[in-house]
């Protein structure tokens, strides 16, 4: 992944703009394993701090190519907060520190040292697809919270 500057992404004529008020999640839409956990998080999320985009969205195909990330194999989600990139086990991490009890639980996983943080989110993210199967079509939002995803 390619480091950059906060709210870098908005000048970069590739990526469309959009609201960056509250924290982003690009997650991949085909994988069972990542829309189960976009699922989890609008349920837990009772503060709606997330918006949400796939990766196999314009947007999400822009914020990834921005951070030098092949869309068409997506090996992590993001997380796009105040600006600032938060990938693989930092950005889950995040995530689970603002979801409501017990899940917020989860964010003790930030004792961990990075390496073995990256490195566990590794293998779940490289055998998502064998282990939990992918999706025919992207996940599509329930009507309630349309709102919450981007293009």
């Amino acid at each position: 992944m390619t480091p950059r500057e906060p709210y870098s992404y908005r000048a970069d004529p590739d990526v469309p703009p959009f609201p960056d008020d509250r924290p982003l999640i690009v997650f991949d839409g085909m994988c069972v394993f990542c829309s189960r956990f976009a699922q989890l998080v609008l349920r837990r999320d009772r503060r709606r701090v997330f918006r949400m985009t796939t990766v196999q969205s314009p947007l999400g195909i822009a914020l990834c190519r921005h951070y030098g990330l092949d869309p068409t194999d997506p090996v992590s989600s993001l997380l796009i907060e105040n600006g600032r990139l938060y990938p693989k086990s930092a950005g889950g991490l995040r995530i689970f520190a603002r979801l409501c009890f017990p899940w917020s639980l989860l964010a003790v996983g930030r004792v961990l040292p990075r390496a073995i943080a990256d490195w566990l989110y590794d293998r779940v993210a490289l055998n998502r697809i064998a282990w939990f199967g992918a999706r025919e079509t992207c996940l599509m939002p329930d009507p309630a919270d349309a709102g919450r995803f981007l293009a």
